[in-house]
This record gives C-alpha cells, sequence and structure tokens, in this order.
C-alpha cells in the first residue's frame, strides 16, 4: 500500500515526504550522539532544497532542522539533569562530562557567569562549544525551561548558518551532489579545526 502511494507521488515529492523526516530524526539524533554530522546534513539538505522547484524546499529544511536540533538539545539537557538527581549518576551526565574538556568547560562557566543563557547562541555557532556550555548550564542547576528559551534562537542561529553554507555550495555548481559534496567538505572542516588546534597546542607545549 505504501509502495503504491509512494509511485504514484512526483519525484520531489517523494524526496520530501522520506527526506524531512530522515532530516529531523538524524540531527535530533546527533544533538545527542556525537557521531553523527548534524552542521553537514542540514548544509546538504539545503543544497537539494535549491535545486528543487517548490520555493518553500529552503524554509521546511529551516525549520526541521531547527525544531530537531531544539528537540535534541533539550533531551540531553533533561537527561543530565536525571543523572544530576541521581546518586549514581548516569551514562548521559557521564558522556556529556567526557566530552567537554576541562578547560572549555572553565571558560563556559566563566562565559554563562558574565552573560547568562545568552552564552548558549554562541555556543551553537562555535565547533566544539555546545556540550561544554550545557555542561555549565547542568552544573549551575539551570532550569530546563530557562535552558529552552535559550536554546531556542541558539537553534535557529545554528540552522540558518550551515543552510547558508549549504546554500553557498549549491549556487557554485551546475549539479546538487557538486553542491553537497563542497557543503560537506566545508562543514567538516569547520568541526574539525577545535581538534586540530588542540592537538597543536598540545605538542607545542611539551
Amino acid at each position: 500500500m505504501i509502495q503504491q502511494v509512494m509511485s504514484q507521488l512526483p519525484a520531489e515529492s517523494t524526496q520530501q515526504v522520506v527526506g524531512y523526516p530522515s532530516l529531523f530524526l538524524l540531527v535530533a539524533l546527533g544533538a545527542l550522539v556525537p557521531v553523527v554530522p548534524t552542521g553537514a546534513l542540514v548544509s546538504s539538505a539545503a543544497v537539494v532544497a535549491l535545486h528543487q522547484s517548490s520555493p518553500f524546499s529552503l524554509l521546511i529544511v529551516f525549520g526541521v532542522a531547527s525544531a530537531a536540533a531544539l528537540v535534541g538539545d533539550i533531551s540531553l539537557y533533561w537527561l543530565g539533569q536525571r543523572g544530576l538527581r541521581s546518586k549514581n549518576g548516569s551514562k548521559w551526565l557521564q558522556a556529556i562530562n567526557d566530552r567537554a574538556a576541562p578547560e572549555r568547560l572553565a571558560q563556559a562557566q566563566q562565559k554563562l557567569d558574565e552573560h547568562g543563557a545568552v552564552v548558549l547562541v554562541l555556543s551553537r555557532l562555535i565547533p566544539a562549544g555546545r556540550i561544554p556550555v550545557m555542561l555549565a548550564c547542568l552544573l549551575a542547576r539551570m532550569p530546563l525551561r530557562r535552558f529552552a528559551r535559550g536554546d531556542v534562537p541558539a537553534c535557529l542561529a545554528w540552522a540558518a548558518t550551515y543552510q547558508l553554507i549549504g546554500i553557498l555550495g549549491g549556487s557554485l555548481f551546475p549539479e546538487p551532489w557538486q553542491g553537497v559534496i563542497a557543503a560537506v567538505g566545508v562543514t567538516l572542516l569547520i568541526s574539525g579545526l577545535p581538534t586540530v588546534w588542540r592537538r597543536m597546542r598540545a605538542q607545542f607545549s611539551h
């Protein structure tokens, strides 16, 4: 039955029916598990949407990516709060703690003290900045509702930034797959810069 319905839809409509839910699930999962490159997903989706005939495709990608990032962040924060309240902690709280370098956590705590929840916006835009700030918010016992209010503009800014990368990459090439490769390459390069910088600093310090 589902196959018959899908076969009757235009190719672009079929792509949207499958693609948007997949984008939401992968971005939300990427907020929980770091193995999913969410920025590259959003940029790739923006490239595909740019080459579609519907003028609303880019807006839908923006809305889906923003909502998924928000759901993922709030879910991870809620799981972290449960770990704080538990006597034995939790694997999620431990995972957040393991992913936050001590120096980045100290910087995040300082910025949180100085600027409050506004720092969440910058944490989403700076590579590897989200987890240290989230852990700082958890340790500061920030209520979930306040965290969510600060995370809304953060997720909107994040989705807009990576969608813009995809739009720029897609507009430079005639074929969508070429733009996807360019967008993925740029986003992976951006996300890998903090790791390279930390390794360089460690080498020079020795």
